[in-house]
């Protein structure tokens, strides 16, 4: 017999195969999900105030759909550290990062992920030791957390790149979704859990109306695209 978290991993791949494959109407007779345009409009319009704030003269933008490992927080402070090696500081880089699909759950905090299980419910385990953790392990990683060899220690958690001047920004898309998804499998009402995601965003992460419309913006603004992963 499955357990409750097995079958709540089992109804939440469904509908987001279901969304992957049908699209985001294919949702709106199974779960009660929140309108893309949920969040306060004054969000949406500073999304495209916020693009502007990118700086410098080399820009790239990473697209985070997975968790894939370190990578979507590894690359960003790569970028920053070669572009140093070659005589280019941090200041005249712009780096964005875009948590999208799967990779939202590192837009939150770690209350969200004990209470709502985002290393089950996005496959995010521990990225070092592969195991299934209970916070963010990008949010203030302890010292020491990522270590490389040949390199040694590497500051690659969110606050610390935040501290570089790395921009991040999560998919609206992504959170409406998920966490009506979440909601019914829980049996909590899909407003209050949305709104719960919402307001446990990580300090400085900005909404962005979808992951794909950051990815246009980002690039309208100079910014060259990666694929974080």
């Amino acid at each position: 017999m499955k357990t409750n978290s097995n079958s709540r991993r089992d109804f939440l791949e469904t509908m987001v195969i279901s969304t992957a494959v049908g699209g985001f109407s294919a949702l709106a007779g199974t779960v009660s999900a929140q309108p893309l345009n949920s969040a306060p409009a004054t969000t949406f319009s500073d999304a495209d105030e916020w693009f502007k704030k990118i700086k410098g003269k080399h820009r790239v933008a990473y697209d985070a759909t997975q968790p894939h490992g370190v990578f979507p927080f590894a690359w960003p402070r790569v970028f920053l550290l070669s572009n140093e090696a070659t005589g280019t500081p941090e200041n005249d880089c712009g780096v964005v990062v875009v948590l999208r699909h799967d990779a939202i759950p590192y837009a939150m905090e770690h209350r969200l992920w004990t209470k709502y299980n985002f290393t089950e419910m996005f496959h995010a385990p521990d990225p070092m030791s592969g195991k299934p953790i209970a916070q963010n392990p990008f949010w203030k990683p302890a010292p020491g957390s990522y270590q490389f060899p040949g390199i040694g220690e590497v500051e690659i958690g969110i606050d610390q790149l935040q501290d570089s001047g790395v921009m991040f920004c999560v998919c609206n898309a992504a959170l409406t979704v998920y966490s009506a998804a979440a909601a019914q499998a829980m049996n909590m009402d899909a407003g209050d859990v949305y709104q719960e995601w919402v307001d446990g965003l990580l300090p400085d992460i900005q909404i962005v109306p979808s992951g794909v419309w950051a990815i246009g913006r980002a690039q309208e603004h100079g910014c060259a695209y990666i694929f974080a992963g």
